[in-house]
């Protein structure tokens, strides 16, 4: 069995791979080549149709994470080929990275810091009184299994009152789950004080946060995204912050990845922005490699996988 590993996984992960199949891996100068290949493992890059049409034995493809918007999915079903992915293995990374972004936002981490680095002259300054979360109101958009665990921490943690929309969440789940269910996302909106976006990047969801939904939000609203780039319009979160429609905004993702300077949102005192690192802890890579490679070799063997990606 040859395995193409097109991006670097976690040590532990590999070490069971290469056990049992002959690994490719994110070196190689043929990591990209996969017509010889019986499975290939990909963290952000794409798996195009001319890749899968031209990998006559490919068997299987493996997605370390959640997002398998890179992967042609439609001519992998045309051939037949399953796609798995780690669909929980990272939720408490990511859910722990929402509310590191809401406590920075919220409290001025950023400003804080430049103040200290220019100097600051005197301690707890007016300018960056910030705002407590604890009592307030969580805004959800999605329900999966990461906004279910932010829920949770909210809940818990911050006796937060939970907000949801969510289209294919039942009324019945959400009394279960003790949420508040929304029939549209401006309504929601409109109650949150936090706004939390984990949701797929989709033909459905792509735009789904604009000027219209800003202009919906209160003027203390905080809103962090951990979904995929292309989800929040760019341009509207930056007249939204510039013009203080909303208090602060955070996000992991950008339709541009890495982004660069030229982003007008990174030169805003009240954003901050990660490089796509919900998902990077030692906990979660160690889990997110073990699950994909456990999975591409359940398949490679003719067994079912625990999480296959239905298309």
């Amino acid at each position: 069995m040859r395995v193409h590993v097109i991006e670097p996984i976690d040590e532990s992960a590999m070490r069971k791979l290469r056990a049992e199949a002959e690994v490719v891996a994110w070196d190689d100068p043929e990591k990209n080549d996969l017509s010889r290949a019986d499975a290939v493992i990909v963290r952000a890059a794409s798996v195009t149709r001319e890749q899968i049409l031209a990998a006559p034995g490919l068997k299987v493809i493996g997605k370390h994470g959640v997002g398998v918007n890179a992967i042609d999915l439609v001519t992998a079903k045309e051939r037949g080929i399953p796609v798995v992915y780690t669909p929980l293995s990272n939720v408490n990374s990511v859910a722990e990275l929402v509310f590191g972004f809401i406590l920075a936002t919220a409290r001025k981490l950023r400003d804080n810091m430049e103040h200290i680095r220019r100097g600051a002259e005197r301690i707890a300054p007016a300018t960056l009184t910030g705002l407590e979360i604890s009592g307030k109101s969580l805004g959800l958009v999605g329900f999966g299994n990461i906004g279910s665990r932010v829920a949770q921490i909210a809940v818990n943690g911050f006796g937060m009152e939970v907000h949801v929309y969510d289209p294919y969440m039942k009324a019945a789940t959400a009394k279960e789950r003790g949420v508040h269910l929304h029939e549209t996302l401006e309504s929601m909106l409109r109650e949150a004080d936090y706004i939390s976006v984990s949701v797929p990047l989709t033909e459905t969801t792509r735009g789904l946060i604009g000027s219209a939904q800003f202009a919906c939000c209160k003027p203390t609203a905080v809103i962090v995204s951990t979904a995929r780039g292309g989800v929040i319009d760019e341009s509207a979160l930056y007249e939204a912050l510039a013009r203080k429609t909303i208090y602060g905004a955070a996000s992991d993702v950008f339709v541009q990845e890495p982004p660069t300077m030229e982003n007008p949102l990174l030169q805003l005192p009240n954003f901050i922005g990660t490089l796509h690192i919900g998902g990077s802890t030692h906990e979660s890579l160690v889990r997110v490699g073990n699950t994909v490679v456990d999975d591409v070799l359940a398949v490679l063997h003719g067994e079912k996988p625990l999480y296959p990606y239905a298309v």
